[in-house]
């Protein structure tokens, strides 16, 4: 559904008032592929969930399947997530996965269960500023989205994220069994509810059902870097 053109004049004016003429920090994107079955990983599990009430943070925990032949299926696990990883490494030129991991702002990676070493390539994102500008709004069941940029990027794609505050399970066989594990952030739905140029300012609003928490995402395509970030809680 596009924007009403009253609603379009709206959105324009309120870019345009909130735009900064240098370019801007932003959220820093945290996202760990972790498993139910992987025994290095609660520690990363627990440091997102530390992370992720940061306010400059954007935590975001992707459980993949490929732990589960060993006997515990993780249920939050989902293929497609297994692939998003699979499509970052591609990306930096590697042939393999691991758990747990972190990838920050679609950038750089690392061992999700190293708090020193997480902390400084957030330090790092941190003081990076970006070119792109992103708002978005709740308006009933409708999300509005609108992007601007200082300078081309793209071509980008514009995610919808949706996650599941927190839950624990029980963990009955593999590595962790016995144990009673709590996790975080944990990413129900991942969505491209669009594909911007990157040079015109992109407006756009989507459906929003139920009560979970979004997040949109601006990420160069090709599991580029994460340009722009924004969350409704």
């Amino acid at each position: 559904m596009r924007l009403s053109a009253f609603r379009l004049f709206a959105v324009c004016a309120s870019l345009m008032a909130s735009a900064a003429p240098a370019e801007e920090a932003r959220p820093v994107v945290v996202e760990l592929f972790t498993s139910q079955g992987c025994s290095s990983c609660p520690p990363a599990d627990a440091l997102l969930h530390e992370l992720g009430q940061r306010d400059d943070v954007i935590a975001l925990a992707l459980h993949v399947d490929y732990w589960d032949y060993i006997g515990w299926k993780d249920s939050f696990a989902e293929a497609r997530f297994t692939e998003r990883q699979k499509g970052y490494a591609t990306a930096a030129g590697r042939t393999s996965i691991y758990t747990p991991q972190m990838v920050v702002n679609g950038v750089h990676d690392v061992v999700g269960n190293r708090p020193k070493d997480v902390a400084k390539l957030i330090e790092k994102h941190r003081a990076k500023a970006s070119p792109v500008t992103l708002d978005i709004a709740r308006e009933g069941e409708m999300l509005r989205i609108a992007a601007d940029t200082t300078r081309p990027v793209g071509p980008v794609h514009v995610y919808l994220v949706r996650y599941d505050p927190e839950e624990s399970v029980r963990i009955k066989r593999g590595e962790n069994a016995g144990k009673r594990l709590t996790y975080s952030y944990i990413v129900t739905d991942w969505d491209v509810v669009g594909i911007w140029d990157g040079t015109a300012p992109y407006l756009e609003s989507v459906p929003l059902t139920g009560a979970e928490p979004a997040v949109v995402l601006v990420q160069q395509k090709g599991y580029g870097a994460v340009l722009a970030a924004a969350r409704l809680r």
